[in-house]
């Protein structure tokens, strides 16, 4: 850790977020320059983001700031509770059983299916008519 703080990435759908971690006697986290709530705009999304740092009890031993592009708002806080996480582990190595319980370490790669030529959308197909 020459260079002061740990950096990871989380991804989540199409959303990636960017975390840089640094060891500080207040916390504080901020994404896109703005805090959870503001960015987020409801105490869920604000909550997931945050998640990781509460479950890994380091929430008063770390200042992040994240930076996050793509996907919708749901799919970004996830991308950043996944990039908080994997940060505390690289910080505290101990706190690796307690994340990973609670799933936070796995990389939900679910996304949109591409929509396929001859159909409406990925899987539906256009109304058979009889007659």
């Amino acid at each position: 850790m020459a260079t002061g703080y740990i950096h990871t990435v989380g991804r989540r759908k199409t959303a990636i977020a960017s975390v840089r971690m640094i060891a500080a006697p207040k916390s504080s986290l901020t994404v896109n320059g703005k805090t959870p709530k503001e960015y987020f705009k409801t105490d869920l999304r604000a909550l997931i983001a945050g998640e990781a740092l509460e479950t890994a009890k380091s929430v008063e031993n770390y200042a992040v700031t994240a930076h996050v592009s793509g996907g919708g708002i749901a799919a970004q806080a996830d991308a950043i509770r996944h990039a908080i996480s994997r940060a505390v582990i690289k910080a505290e190595p101990s706190t690796r059983a307690v994340l990973k319980a609670a799933t936070f370490l796995k990389r939900d790669p679910r996304a949109k299916e591409r929509k396929k030529p001859g159909l409406v959308k990925a899987r539906k197909a256009k109304q058979w008519s009889k007659r």
